[in-house]
């Protein structure tokens, strides 16, 4: 009987890799360098490695292995091909056959947010909840979508891609993605301090303490909303309008038990979280206006809870 597998998230410096037991258990995590030379030639066989000194330590046999699910950081599609990946080096291939070659397992990939994701369901904050819309508020804004239990990919996996919801038309910066206007230029850790600076030059006699401080970062503004700094509540306030109506506006096509907030900002919690469940009701339909707002609980682990998630759907 099969009774453990390999979870395993792939970031552009480290691999987080965790033996788990198909019940769910995290046995042990740990991490391994991710070496992006060579086009990232190297990265699944230092995971195959990895995997067999697990084995070994632990005295475990093939046989007792379920599989590896992996996350990586781009777009995958349903069969475990990789549409590229730029942090990583890696250009179009198939994920999945590759990494079977190299352990004999069997293997399962996805996107690192829509895997994310997949844990928190399981495991975390979406825990008894099957349709689940997880967003990630960190530098940028991430996603993933579980519906029926399952990922949502897309034909390319870009389903979920949250942060590069068009919001405006008119800005003069470019997103990262190269588009203009994208949720996450306004509504991540980046972006509420981006938004605050703007708001000042436009209002150079504004009375705020965040003025007087050089290195601003969403922290700063979080803590000086809930000091009653009004410049900071607006800030605040933009953030949880972009946000909500974003969210509103993917319940009208999926129309989730539960959205999971997580990612750095998440930290701000409450301030942030009510004012996101505020908007949100405002512009939701209906019958989805009462969809619940929980917070992540697996933190930088969710990845590797989702990668063996998927080895046993």
């Amino acid at each position: 009987m099969r009774i453990y597998a390999f979870g395993v998230d792939i970031g552009g410096t480290t691999i987080k890799m965790g033996l788990f037991t198909t019940e769910g258990e995290l046995l042990e995590d740990w991490e391994i360098p991710t070496r992006t030379e060579n086009g990232g030639s190297h990265i699944l066989s230092d995971i195959a490695e990895a995997v067999e000194q697990k084995l070994k330590e632990k005295d475990l046999s093939g046989l007792d292995i379920e599989g590896i699910g992996v996350g990586v950081p781009g777009p995958v599609g349903p069969d475990g091909t990789v549409f590229k990946c730029v942090n990583l080096g890696w250009d179009v291939f198939n994920v999945e056959q590759r990494l079977h070659s190299l352990t004999g397992f069997k293997c399962k990939a996805g996107n690192d947010a829509n895997v994310a994701a997949l844990g928190e369901m399981w495991q975390g904050g979406g825990k008894g909840h099957k349709d689940v819309v997880m967003v990630t508020l960190g530098t940028g804004v991430g996603g993933g979508i579980i519906i029926g239990g399952r990922i949502l990919a897309g034909i390319n996996g870009a389903a979920g891609e949250i942060g590069h919801i068009p919001m405006y038309d008119d800005d003069p910066e470019t997103c990262g993605c190269g588009k203009r206007g994208c949720l996450e230029q306004y509504a991540s850790a980046n972006g509420i301090v981006k938004i605050t600076k703007r708001y000042f030059d436009a209002h150079p006699d504004a009375v705020s303490t965040l003025k007087d401080i050089p290195a601003l970062t969403s922290r700063i503004i979080f803590d000086e909303a809930r000091k009653g700094d009004q410049t900071a509540l607006e800030m605040v306030g933009q953030v949880g309008y972009l946000l909500g109506k974003a969210l509103a506006g993917i319940a009208c096509v999926v129309n989730p038990e539960v959205f999971v907030i997580g990612g750095g900002m998440s930290k701000a919690g409450d301030i942030l979280i009510d004012s996101i469940r505020n908007e949100y009701r405002r512009f939701a339909f209906h019958a989805s206006r009462e969809t619940e707002f929980k917070l992540a609980e697996l933190g930088n682990r969710a990845g590797i809870y989702g990668g063996v998630r998927m080895i046993l759907e």
